[in-house]
C-alpha cells in the first residue's frame, strides 16, 4: 500500500476532509503505525475549532491511536516491526529547557502534542516520534484501549498521585467519559469509591461500574452526604462544572485533596477558610507520558477496567466527533480502521 487514508482540517471551524496521501517514511527517531483504531477526545476540537493559536494547517487530528509497527526510521531503538503501540496526547519532548528537566511537560518550550503539533491518529497509517510509543499488549483491543490512552490515563494518573490509600473514602464526580472510568479505576484501586452525580436515575449505573456508594446532587447539600460518609480523602473532579467542583470542598475530611482533571470554562470560586480550617488542598492532573500510558492499560487489562464506546469507521469521523462535542456518545467516541487494512 503506497497510499494512506487520512481525516484532516484544512483551517479552524472548517470541515473534516478525506484525503489520500502518500504513504510517509519515518525519519531520524520515528516510527510509522499502521493504524487500527484512534478515540475521539474533547481536545480534538482545538484542532477542530481552531482553538490552538498558530497551529499549522492542514492537520490530522487524533491522540488515543492505537496502532502495529509498519517501519522504523533510523536512530529508533526498542521497536521492531509488528511491534504493538499506542501513541497519547503526549507526543515526546525536548529534555533540555527548564520546565522539561523539572517534569512539566505541559510548559516545555518544545514539546510535542500528538495530533496537533504534528499529525495524529484519525488515518490508516501515523509517523509517530518514538518517545511518544507505549508498548501495549498484543490482545488488548484497539478500539477499547483508545480512550485508556487519554482519558483512562487522565484519571488512572491522578488517582494513582493523591494521597488516598486502600480503604479511603474517594469520591468521583460525574461519571461521563472521563467519570465513568474514574469510578472503575477508584474501585479496583481498593478505595471506598463514592460516584457523584445528579438524579437516581444514575444509581444503577454507579454500582455497575464499581461505586460503593452514591451520592445525587440533587438529594441535598453535596458536602453534608460526604461528611455522612466519612468526609472524602480525594474528590476527583471529572465534569467541567465550576460550581460543581467547588462544592466538593465542603465534603473532602480533615487533610482531603480536591483533585481536578476537567477543564471547566467557568471560574471555581472558593473561599480560603474551608481550605484553612480543614487542612485540605487542590491540585490540578493532566495526562502523562508513555510509560504511564503502558501502566494504564496494563493495569485494566489486569484488573478488568473498560472505557465504554462507540464505534466508527474513519470516513465518519465527522458523525463521531458531532456525538462526543454535543455529550451524546456513551461514553467514548472510537474511529477504526481495519477495514482500510482489509481487516
Amino acid at each position: 500500500m503506497s497510499k494512506m487514508i487520512a481525516v484532516q482540517v484544512s483551517r479552524g471551524g472548517g470541515p473534516f476532509e478525506i484525503v489520500e496521501r502518500p504513504l510517509p517514511t519515518p525519519g531520524a527517531g520515528q516510527v510509522r503505525l499502521r493504524v487500527e483504531a484512534c478515540g475521539v477526545c474533547h481536545s480534538d476540537a482545538l484542532v477542530k475549532e481552531g482553538h490552538w493559536q498558530g497551529l499549522p494547517y492542514p492537520r490530522v487530528p487524533g491522540h488515543e491511536v492505537v496502532g502495529t509497527v509498519e517501519a522504523v526510521g533510523p536512530g529508533v531503538e526498542g521497536w521492531a516491526v509488528g511491534d504493538r503501540a499506542g501513541v497519547g496526547w503526549h507526543g515526546g519532548q525536548c529534555y533540555s529547557c527548564h520546565p522539561c528537566r523539572k517534569g512539566d511537560f505541559a510548559m516545555c518550550t518544545t514539546s510535542r502534542v500528538t495530533g496537533i503539533t504534528h499529525d495524529g491518529g484519525y488515518a490508516s497509517h501515523m509517523i509517530a516520534p518514538a518517545e511518544s510509543m507505549a508498548r501495549l499488549p498484543k490482545d488488548v483491543d484497539a478500539a477499547e484501549a483508545g480512550p485508556l490512552l487519554c482519558a483512562g490515563l487522565t484519571v488512572f494518573n491522578a488517582l494513582r498521585h493523591t494521597a488516598a490509600r486502600a480503604g479511603d473514602v474517594v469520591a468521583i464526580q460525574g461519571i461521563g467519559g472521563l467519570g465513568h472510568l474514574g469510578v472503575q479505576f477508584a474501585a479496583k484501586m481498593g478505595f471506598e469509591t463514592v460516584a457523584v452525580s445528579r438524579g437516581a436515575d444514575k444509581r444503577a449505573f454507579a454500582t455497575q461500574l464499581g461505586a460503593h456508594a452514591y451520592i445525587d446532587t440533587n438529594d441535598g447539600d453535596l458536602g453534608e452526604q460526604l461528611q455522612a460518609l466519612g468526609g472524602a480523602k480525594v474528590a476527583l473532579a471529572t465534569a467541567p462544572s465550576g460550581a460543581a467542583i467547588a462544592s466538593l470542598i465542603p465534603g473532602l475530611g480533615i487533610d482531603g485533596q480536591l483533585m481536578i482533571a476537567a477543564a471547566p470554562h467557568d471560574a471555581i470560586t472558593i473561599g480560603a477558610m474551608p481550605l484553612i480550617m480543614g487542612r485540605r488542598s487542590i491540585r490540578g492532573w493532566y495526562s502523562g507520558v508513555a510509560t504511564d500510558s503502558e501502566e494504564t492499560v496494563a493495569f485494566a487489562a489486569q484488573a478488568g477496567v473498560k472505557p465504554m464506546i462507540e464505534t466508527f469507521k474513519l470516513e465518519q469521523a465527522e458523525e463521531a466527533y458531532q456525538r462526543m462535542i454535543t455529550n451524546k456518545a456513551r461514553f467514548r467516541a472510537v474511529l477504526t480502521m481495519g477495514h482500510l487494512h482489509g481487516a
